[in-house]
């Protein structure tokens, strides 16, 4: 079974946020060091942004307003250097940033399927919703649109069990990384994709682990330590150049933080 949200719903508004955040860190410095924190809901946004680069308050509110198509909400934002300690491990070369276990799963024709409806129900419908898929039952919760209507598309399905419902961050808080099953179906583990730059472990082996395990149909299993130059017999540089060419084919953090990787 498989759960997948869409953009607009409020977690994925959260990861997108952070997403634009770390993309204005790859314009201001080639190799940025960043980690972004969101919290959202009913009228406030709160950022934690830890970083090599600074996040204006003015460029925050930009891309808040920008995301959310909206100018009323509250942003607070905190802007801290990163831990210097942290920061000294990539003195000199590209080193593992984090310490971590992961895994790449061969998605499954069930979360290829699944995945497909959401990206259906979104281009019709491009606001807050939920689908489930598992043992052939299909629940759809989508906001903003006729329960009736969405029948008639899928007869089969169990569609907006309490009725029509308006959705977004008004109704439901939204938080980074809090929707990982979303992102990577069986290949959850360690920490999360979003609102992190490319030296984490976080997002470049997890994206390494699980397009290796798409190419070779078979599940990938890797650990690493904070400071480790090698993984899966590879240079962690290599790793960080395989997540970048990732990121930049699908058009960055923010591209990537609305789907995640299915």
């Amino acid at each position: 079974m498989i759960e997948k949200v869409n953009p607009s719903h409020p977690d994925k508004v959260a990861d997108r946020i952070a997403g634009a955040i770390v993309d204005l860190a790859y314009k201001k410095e080639e190799n940025p060091k960043i980690a972004v924190e969101v919290l959202l809901g009913h009228g406030v946004v709160n950022l934690i942004i830890e970083s090599s680069v600074n996040i204006s308050n003015a460029e925050a509110e930009d891309i808040v307003s920008r995301i959310t198509k909206r100018t009323d909400l509250k942003v607070s934002l905190v802007m801290v250097a990163q831990d210097p300690i942290l920061a000294s491990n990539q003195d000199g070369g590209i080193r593992c940033g984090d310490n971590g276990i992961f895994r790449g799963v061969p998605l499954t024709e069930e979360e290829r399927t699944l995945s497909k409806i959401a990206h259906d129900i979104y281009e019709r419908y491009p606001s807050d919703g939920k689908y489930v898929l598992g043992n052939g039952k299909l629940i759809i919760c989508q906001s903003n649109a006729k329960t009736e209507d969405l029948k008639k598309l899928y007869p089969n399905a169990v569609i907006n069990p309490l009725g029509d419902w308006v959705g977004g961050t008004d109704v439901d808080a939204g938080a980074t990384n809090r929707k990982l099953g979303s992102d990577m179906a069986q290949s959850v583990s360690g920490g999360g994709l979003m609102g992190k730059d490319l030296s984490k472990a976080d997002v470049s082996v997890n994206i390494y682990a699980f397009l290796k395990a798409q190419k070779t149909g078979k599940p990938v299993e890797l650990f690493c330590a904070i400071g480790d130059t090698e993984i899966d017999g590879k240079p962690y540089r290599e790793i960080v150049e395989i997540a970048r060419n990732y990121i930049t084919r699908i058009g960055g953090f923010e591209k990537f933080a609305e789907w995640g990787l299915f």
